[in-house]
Protein backbone atom coordinates (compact mmCIF):
# COMPACT_ATOMS: atom_id res chain seq x y z
CA UNK A 1 0.00 0.00 0.00
CA UNK A 2 1.42 3.32 -0.98
CA UNK A 3 1.05 5.17 2.56
CA UNK A 4 1.59 8.54 1.12
CA UNK A 5 -2.00 8.89 1.11
CA UNK A 6 -4.62 11.13 2.95
CA UNK A 7 -8.06 10.75 4.11
CA UNK A 8 -9.99 13.78 5.30
CA UNK A 9 -13.25 14.19 6.76
CA UNK A 10 -15.34 17.61 6.24
CA UNK A 11 -18.68 18.67 7.60
CA UNK A 12 -20.85 20.77 8.88
CA UNK A 13 -20.01 21.35 12.82
CA UNK A 14 -22.60 18.77 14.70
CA UNK A 15 -22.58 16.45 11.93
CA UNK A 16 -20.67 13.31 13.94
CA UNK A 17 -17.12 13.79 11.64
CA UNK A 18 -15.08 13.52 14.77
CA UNK A 19 -16.78 10.99 16.46
CA UNK A 20 -16.83 8.79 13.27
CA UNK A 21 -13.32 9.68 13.06
CA UNK A 22 -12.55 8.45 16.81
CA UNK A 23 -14.52 4.96 15.54
CA UNK A 24 -12.62 4.73 12.43
CA UNK A 25 -9.02 5.40 13.94
CA UNK A 26 -10.06 1.69 16.08
CA UNK A 27 -10.30 -0.04 13.14
CA UNK A 28 -7.01 0.95 11.32
CA UNK A 29 -3.53 0.60 12.84
CA UNK A 30 -1.80 2.33 9.73
CA UNK A 31 -3.52 6.01 10.18
CA UNK A 32 -2.56 8.73 12.09
CA UNK A 33 -4.80 11.63 12.81
CA UNK A 34 -3.34 15.29 11.67
CA UNK A 35 -3.22 17.71 14.55
CA UNK A 36 -5.02 20.83 13.50
CA UNK A 37 -3.66 24.39 14.76
CA UNK A 38 -6.07 26.75 16.20
CA UNK A 39 -5.95 30.58 17.27
CA UNK A 40 -8.70 30.41 19.95
CA UNK A 41 -8.26 29.23 23.70
CA UNK A 42 -9.01 25.22 24.48
CA UNK A 43 -12.24 24.26 25.58
CA UNK A 44 -12.25 22.66 29.16
CA UNK A 45 -10.45 19.33 28.71
CA UNK A 46 -8.56 19.77 25.65
CA UNK A 47 -4.93 19.11 25.78
CA UNK A 48 -2.04 21.17 23.73
CA UNK A 49 -0.38 18.92 20.43
CA UNK A 50 -3.17 16.43 21.41
CA UNK A 51 -6.58 17.97 20.48
CA UNK A 52 -4.98 21.21 18.62
CA UNK A 53 -1.89 23.35 18.67
CA UNK A 54 -3.29 25.91 19.91
CA UNK A 55 -1.70 29.38 19.45
CA UNK A 56 -1.81 32.69 20.21
CA UNK A 57 -3.53 34.86 17.31
CA UNK A 58 -0.28 36.33 16.94
CA UNK A 59 1.36 33.50 17.07
CA UNK A 60 -1.05 32.29 14.47
CA UNK A 61 -0.58 35.06 12.01
CA UNK A 62 3.27 34.89 12.31
CA UNK A 63 3.13 30.95 11.16
CA UNK A 64 0.69 32.38 8.29
CA UNK A 65 3.80 34.38 7.72
CA UNK A 66 6.44 32.27 7.63
CA UNK A 67 4.19 29.80 4.69
CA UNK A 68 4.14 26.96 7.56
CA UNK A 69 0.50 26.33 6.69
CA UNK A 70 -1.05 23.91 3.89
CA UNK A 71 -3.74 25.58 4.43
CA UNK A 72 -5.50 28.02 6.76
CA UNK A 73 -8.80 30.17 7.08
CA UNK A 74 -10.51 32.18 9.36
CA UNK A 75 -13.70 30.32 10.04
CA UNK A 76 -15.24 32.78 12.57
CA UNK A 77 -14.51 36.74 13.33
CA UNK A 78 -11.05 36.15 15.59
CA UNK A 79 -10.95 32.36 15.36
CA UNK A 80 -8.09 30.83 12.63
CA UNK A 81 -7.89 26.88 11.99
CA UNK A 82 -5.31 25.37 10.00
CA UNK A 83 -3.32 22.57 8.91
CA UNK A 84 0.84 22.85 9.28
CA UNK A 85 2.71 21.60 6.34
CA UNK A 86 4.92 19.81 9.75
CA UNK A 87 1.75 17.67 10.47
CA UNK A 88 2.34 16.04 6.99
CA UNK A 89 5.61 15.49 7.15
CA UNK A 90 5.50 13.78 10.77
CA UNK A 91 2.46 11.29 10.38
CA UNK A 92 4.38 10.30 6.16
CA UNK A 93 7.85 9.96 7.88
CA UNK A 94 6.41 7.38 10.63
CA UNK A 95 4.71 5.57 7.55
CA UNK A 96 0.94 6.36 8.54
CA UNK A 97 -2.25 7.48 6.20
CA UNK A 98 -2.61 10.78 7.56
CA UNK A 99 -6.59 11.34 8.47
CA UNK A 100 -7.78 14.87 8.61
CA UNK A 101 -11.04 16.83 10.68
CA UNK A 102 -11.28 20.21 8.94
CA UNK A 103 -14.09 22.41 8.19
CA UNK A 104 -15.62 22.38 4.34
CA UNK A 105 -13.10 25.30 3.14
CA UNK A 106 -10.77 23.97 4.66
CA UNK A 107 -11.17 20.61 3.36
CA UNK A 108 -12.04 21.42 -0.08
CA UNK A 109 -8.42 23.52 -0.11
CA UNK A 110 -6.91 20.08 0.91
CA UNK A 111 -8.34 18.29 -1.51
CA UNK A 112 -7.45 20.45 -3.88
CA UNK A 113 -3.56 20.09 -3.06
CA UNK A 114 -3.33 16.47 -2.46
CA UNK A 115 -5.46 15.42 -5.78
CA UNK A 116 -5.86 11.83 -6.06
CA UNK A 117 -3.69 11.35 -3.17
CA UNK A 118 -6.32 12.18 -1.21
CA UNK A 119 -9.93 10.74 -0.43
CA UNK A 120 -12.14 12.72 0.92
CA UNK A 121 -15.64 12.57 2.85
CA UNK A 122 -18.21 15.21 3.76
CA UNK A 123 -20.45 13.84 6.64
CA UNK A 124 -24.23 14.79 6.10
CA UNK A 125 -26.10 14.89 9.00
CA UNK A 126 -29.69 13.79 8.58
CA UNK A 127 -31.16 17.19 8.92
CA UNK A 128 -31.02 20.81 9.99
CA UNK A 129 -32.88 20.34 13.22
CA UNK A 130 -30.80 17.26 14.31
CA UNK A 131 -27.65 19.45 13.45
CA UNK A 132 -28.76 21.84 15.60
CA UNK A 133 -29.67 19.54 18.33
CA UNK A 134 -27.01 18.28 18.69
CA UNK A 135 -24.73 21.90 18.90
CA UNK A 136 -27.28 22.27 21.63
CA UNK A 137 -26.47 18.79 23.40
CA UNK A 138 -23.06 19.44 23.44
CA UNK A 139 -23.64 21.95 26.05
CA UNK A 140 -19.88 23.90 25.10
CA UNK A 141 -21.28 27.18 23.43
CA UNK A 142 -23.12 30.24 23.82
CA UNK A 143 -26.85 30.96 21.99
CA UNK A 144 -24.86 33.35 19.64
CA UNK A 145 -22.26 30.71 18.88
CA UNK A 146 -24.91 28.26 18.24
CA UNK A 147 -26.54 30.62 15.39
CA UNK A 148 -23.03 31.22 14.06
CA UNK A 149 -22.52 27.74 13.34
CA UNK A 150 -26.30 26.93 12.25
CA UNK A 151 -25.87 29.59 9.51
CA UNK A 152 -22.26 28.60 8.70
CA UNK A 153 -23.93 24.91 8.40
CA UNK A 154 -26.84 25.99 5.94
CA UNK A 155 -24.10 27.05 3.36
CA UNK A 156 -21.59 24.21 4.13
CA UNK A 157 -24.37 21.73 3.31
CA UNK A 158 -24.83 22.96 -0.42
CA UNK A 159 -21.17 21.82 -1.01
CA UNK A 160 -21.78 18.23 -0.37
CA UNK A 161 -21.32 17.39 -3.91
CA UNK A 162 -17.44 18.62 -4.14
CA UNK A 163 -16.54 15.92 -2.26
CA UNK A 164 -15.95 12.00 -2.89
CA UNK A 165 -18.42 10.53 -0.97
CA UNK A 166 -20.66 11.75 0.95
CA UNK A 167 -21.90 9.37 4.39
CA UNK A 168 -25.31 10.41 5.79
CA UNK A 169 -24.75 9.99 9.66
CA UNK A 170 -28.34 9.42 11.19
CA UNK A 171 -27.03 5.82 12.39
CA UNK A 172 -23.70 6.43 13.62
CA UNK A 173 -22.73 2.24 13.66
CA UNK A 174 -24.15 2.52 9.79
CA UNK A 175 -22.46 5.53 9.13
CA UNK A 176 -18.94 4.56 11.03
CA UNK A 177 -19.15 0.62 8.38
CA UNK A 178 -20.04 3.10 5.27
CA UNK A 179 -16.86 4.60 6.07
CA UNK A 180 -14.86 1.40 6.57
CA UNK A 181 -16.25 0.21 3.37
CA UNK A 182 -15.25 3.21 1.36
CA UNK A 183 -11.91 3.76 3.01
CA UNK A 184 -10.86 0.24 2.21
CA UNK A 185 -11.75 0.62 -1.48
CA UNK A 186 -9.90 3.81 -1.55
CA UNK A 187 -6.62 2.37 0.20
CA UNK A 188 -6.91 -0.64 -2.27
CA UNK A 189 -6.35 1.14 -5.67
Amino acid sequence: MNNRKAILFSAPSGSGKTTIIREILKRFDCFEFSISATSRPPRQGEQDGVDYYFLSPEEFNRRVQAGDFLEWEEVYAGTCYGTLKSEIDRIWNNGHVIIFDVDVNGGMNIKKYFGTEALALFVMPPSIEVLEMRLRNRGTESEEAISKRLARSAAELKMADRFDVTILNGDLNKAVDETQRVINNYLSR
